[in-house]
């Protein structure tokens, strides 16, 4: 739980810094290339030989959790308010629950609640007003939530299996070159002549990259090993919360602060409701102390 509270914190910050020195100033395709190169540097000092089985597996988990959620997160941009992103972002929680229990093949439906009730907090702290034809976005932004949740549901599954036979740093290498396998090409393809030009952007990236996405996503992906599915899904959305802090106080962002109290509230219910039976929960703790 600590790595997905830190992390929590960690993206916070991320969100707000992007928002205001990178976007529309800086390719958003080249922005992803260079976090995702600098956050496969930080792991490949520590790189071991894996089996291939194993290693295909990260490959194509760090594919779909970076690669192709960027990919559908910049072309909802296009068709959507950033607003409307942020609300289309809060089914992530469903999408885990689900995915999990499917995948389990059980059905768990104080997750589910959890998770739903997670979705309302969140909807309550950034609903704003929707404008007309914002379907494909809306579809495009659910890709995003989806590859998102499937790789945090695949690697938390995946090291299930390894636990007990690798170190997760030893081997995240490969899941940042899955990613990079989508972002090259992506930016190749479809990037523009927008780079870096000043101090504070090559700064914020390469914060980006080094930290929040280098030791981010692997604290992310190695904290979800250790709490349940429905703890899980119900932290993806804690970042909309922190993200508002962060706006209020480091750039004094107006927000309804009323809102704000009322969906952390509904998150920690959400939080509470996620408790794992006394005897096993899904993440491989008992009693609440690791095995």
């Amino acid at each position: 739980m600590r790595y997905l509270v830190g992390v929590t914190l960690l993206w916070a910050f991320s969100f707000s810094l992007i928002g205001v020195y990178l976007a529309g100033q800086v390719d958003a395709y080249l922005a992803v290339l260079i976090r995702v190169v600098l956050a496969c540097c930080v792991f490949l000092p520590f790189l071991r030989a894996q089996p291939w089985p194993l290693v295909i597996k990260l490959l194509t988990l760090g594919a779909v959790q970076l690669g192709l959620m960027y990919l559908f997160y910049y072309q909802a941009f296009l068709l959507l308010s950033v607003p409307e992103v942020l609300i289309f972002t809060i089914f992530t929680p469903v999408y885990i629950t689900l995915l999990y229990d499917l995948m389990q093949r059980r059905f768990q439906y104080q997750f589910l609640l959890a998770a739903i009730v997670a979705v309302l907090a969140a909807a309550i702290m950034r609903y704003h007003r929707l404008t007309e034809d914002y379907w494909l976005g809306f579809a495009l932004v659910q890709g995003a939530n989806l590859c998102f949740a499937v790789g945090q549901v695949g690697y938390k599954l995946l090291m299930s299996k390894h636990t007990k036979a690798v170190r997760q740093h030893q081997l995240f290498a490969w899941f940042y070159l899955g990613a990079l396998i989508v972002a090259l090409p992506a930016w190749v393809w479809l990037g523009g002549p927008k780079y870096p030009a000043t101090a504070e952007q090559w700064a914020v990236l390469l914060w980006l990259g080094l930290v929040a996405s280098g030791g981010g996503y692997f604290w992310w992906n190695k904290g979800a090993t250790q709490v349940s599915s429905g703890v899980l899904a119900v932290m993806n959305n804690m970042l909309i919360p922190a993200g508002l802090v962060v706006n209020i106080v480091v750039w004094n962002r107006s927000e309804n602060l009323l809102s704000i109290a009322l969906g952390s509230l509904l998150l920690v219910i959400s939080c509470w409701l996620c408790q794992p039976p006394r005897q096993v929960d899904d993440s491989g703790e008992k009693d609440g102390k690791t095995s």
